[in-house]
Order: C-alpha cells, then sequence, then structure tokens
C-alpha cells in the first residue's frame, strides 16, 4: 500500500480530425470499408494540426489537472513528462518546456521518462512513491504525437495511431485505503524488437513484425497476467473493482481484454472509437473523462493496465478518496 490521492486530471487533443473513412482509401485501397472499420473499432482520432505540438497538448492537460485539483503551478514538486513518441526535443528533456510555457522555472524537479504504452503507470508508480517519501504534489503528463511518423508503408500503424496529452496530479493523504493498492510492472521478451521506431526523423515510421493476432493475444495475456496479481496481491476480486482503465489499443482488442477479466460494460470506459489509440495517453485520457462525465467517483477502486512494445506491461490498483472534491 502506497498512500497518496489523486488531485485532478485533465487532458487534450490536438485540432485536427481524421475519419477512418479518410483513412480507408490511402491505407488499404480497395479493401471493404465495413470490415476494415469493424476491425479497427476506430471512427475518429485526432492528429498534430500546424500550431500543435507535445508540448501544447501536454501544457493544456496538465492546466486542466491543476484546475480540477485548486492547485497553482508552483504548489508542485516535480513533473514526469511520459511519451513514447519523443515529444518535442530530444535535448534539454521536454519536462523543461513545460516548466518554461508555465513559467515556474527553479521551482521543481522534472524530467523524461519513456516505456511504450505502459510508460503512464511507470510514472504515476514513480509518482506515488515520490508524494509517499516526503514529497509535494506530483504531475504525470503523458503525451504521444504518432502522426509525425506515420506512412502508408505500414497503414495498420496509420489506422490506429493518434495524438494526445493527459495529465494526473497525486498528492499526500491521510484517508484510510487511498492510494495505490497493488502494482506489478514488468518486462518480458514476448514482441521485443519486433514493433519498432528506430532513430526517430523524417522519413521514419512505425514497423511491425508481428501479425494482428500475436499482437492481440500477448495484449491478453500480459494485462490479464499482471491485472489478476494486483488484485490477488489486494485481495480482491473483479467483482470488488469498481472500474477498469486499462490502454485501449483498437476497439476490438479492448473488448476482448475487459473479456478475459471478466469485466461487463458497466465497469468500461471506451474512448478509443473516438480518439484512436493513444498509447502511453491512453489509460490517463479515459480516467480524465470517466472523472469528468461522473463515471468514476471519489471512493471508488480503480484498476489501470497497459502494454506496449518491449514487451513492457503492469497493473495497478488504486483506491480513491471518498473525500475527494473533483
Amino acid at each position: 500500500m502506497i498512500p497518496c490521492a489523486i488531485l485532478g486530471t485533465g487532458s487534450s487533443l490536438p485540432s485536427r480530425c481524421v475519419t477512418t473513412e479518410e483513412l480507408l482509401p490511402v491505407a488499404f485501397p480497395g479493401r471493404n470499408h465495413d470490415d476494415l472499420r469493424a476491425k479497427v473499432g476506430i471512427r475518429t482520432r485526432y492528429w498534430l494540426g500546424p500550431d500543435d505540438s507535445a508540448t501544447s497538448l501536454s501544457v493544456a492537460a496538465l492546466r486542466g489537472a491543476l484546475e480540477m485539483s485548486g492547485l497553482h503551478p508552483r504548489d508542485l514538486s516535480r513533473i514526469l513528462f511520459v511519451t513514447q513518441t519523443g515529444g518535442d526535443y530530444g535535448i534539454p528533456a521536454n519536462a523543461n518546456h513545460i516548466a518554461a510555457a508555465l513559467d515556474i522555472d527553479d521551482t521543481y524537479d522534472c524530467f523524461d521518462l519513456n516505456n511504450t504504452c505502459t510508460g503512464f503507470l511507470t510514472g504515476l508508480d514513480i509518482a506515488a512513491r515520490s508524494v509517499a517519501t516526503g514529497m509535494g504534489p506530483v504531475a504525470v503528463v503523458a503525451v504521444e504525437t504518432f502522426s509525425r511518423n506515420l506512412s502508408v508503408q505500414e497503414p495498420r500503424a496509420m489506422m490506429v495511431f493518434a495524438d494526445g496529452a493527459a495529465a494526473c496530479i497525486i498528492g499526500p493523504t491521510e484517508v484510510p485505503g487511498a492510494g495505490v493498492l497493488a502494482v506489478h510492472l514488468r518486462n518480458n521478451a514476448m514482441l521485443r524488437g519486433r514493433i519498432l521506431h528506430a532513430h526517430p526523423q523524417p522519413g521514419m515510421y512505425y514497423q511491425f513484425a508481428p501479425t494482428g493476432k500475436e499482437l492481440a493475444d500477448a495484449a491478453v495475456a500480459c494485462i490479464g497476467n499482471a491485472s489478476r496479481k494486483v488484485m490477488t496481491a489486494a485481495g480482491l476480486g473483479p467483482d470488488e473493482v469498481d472500474r477498469f482503465l486499462p490502454h485501449q489499443p483498437n476497439g476490438p482488442l479492448y473488448t476482448a481484454i475487459a473479456r478475459d477479466l471478466g469485466f461487463g460494460p458497466e465497469k468500461l470506459y471506451p474512448i478509443v472509437d473516438d480518439v484512436g489509440s493513444l498509447g502511453a495517453a491512453s489509460a490517463p485520457y479515459s480516467l480524465d473523462k470517466a472523472i469528468r462525465a461522473g463515471h468514476v467517483q471519489p471512493g471508488m477502486t480503480l484498476l489501470l493496465a497497459g502494454v506496449g512494445s518491449g514487451t513492457s506491461y503492469g497493473a495497478m490498483l488504486l483506491g480513491t478518496s471518498p473525500g475527494a472534491s473533483w
């Protein structure tokens, strides 16, 4: 048990909305549109427009989380910038540019983190442990900008990947049962080296060696294993988990992951049909939208999970504070 509380969440999307109908003739010319749309389970996704950047999306998401929490940017003690798509800069860390945009230089610690689609869980684990050892509120901002390196040479990636950001602020609490009830983060060789984006630069694109079935089997197995581990560690069964908010790679796979664990639709909050696969930002994006829609309420027990190339995977059980103000 790591005592901590969710103080606020936020999210943002870029300006360019791209429909599946627009992409199908380009990515899969001559294929049946209805069949392909059913396979990906995505209706729309958002890609960077001319005025969008990883920094602008991150700042917008973090401002939303700060507003929900009632905190000023200078109240933060640490910011973790999570991405697998590289952000806007290699040097210095992208988190430095968030500091500049919020005018909070020299007031907190910040750094970048990449653990593919599992990165938000890794960041949230670090944030919770930071708070538990005496730090003030810690922000985790996950952002992906996949559209910069999508290509018809890998049409599967073009159909599912999207851009977006989400933020979560974790702070101290003395409420019994609020915090990380259990966490299980691992890395194995199941698909290592078979999903690649080497040396990001113009002209490079995401390369998928595994078949769709291999990817689906790995995702279901990894998320299922990690989720069962944390429920066992916390002494909880699926019926005692109020909401399941995993990484959502595509529509059918999201459904398959939930079905494998025995979670019905009442415990889910689908976002992938509207925004596509957001990588590390997927779980926190769904968390923010579920809180704002009233689907996640104070006092609930949440199960977050993710899997990404590497193969990194994990799950976390969060007990939320009944007295939370969001």
